[in-house]
């Protein structure tokens, strides 16, 4: 497994893996990527723990855009080059400000 850290508010739009664009087709199936019940509390941002199958390389995230908001400004996409491993992912929980909404946590360490 890989991770990443996602602010709050951002979703996850496309992902490619070794052979390009994520093709539902080729694959018969949508990435897996899960939000793990974890979160980084950093400047006051809520950062999300997210797991991605081995197999992902990049992942492009941008920003959920409220409708009712008439002056929401729409961020262009972020393209996540670098996933973390879960050794990373426990040492930045170490460095973290504050952490929330902890629950039993699964972390695939090899």
């Amino acid at each position: 497994m890989k991770y990443f850290f996602l602010t709050d508010g951002w979703t996850v739009c496309r992902v490619w893996a070794s052979d390009g664009l994520w093709n539902e087709t080729a694959w018969r199936r949508q990435p897996n990527i899960q939000r793990l019940n974890i979160c980084l509390v950093e400047a006051s941002e809520k950062l999300w723990l997210y797991c991605v199958e081995d197999v992902v390389l990049t992942v492009e995230v941008k920003p959920i855009v409220n409708t009712q908001d008439n002056f929401a400004v729409q961020i262009g996409q972020v393209v996540l080059k670098r996933l973390i491993s879960a050794e990373q992912v426990i040492e930045r929980l170490g460095a973290a400000e504050a952490m929330c909404q902890l629950k039993s946590i699964q972390l695939v360490v090899q």
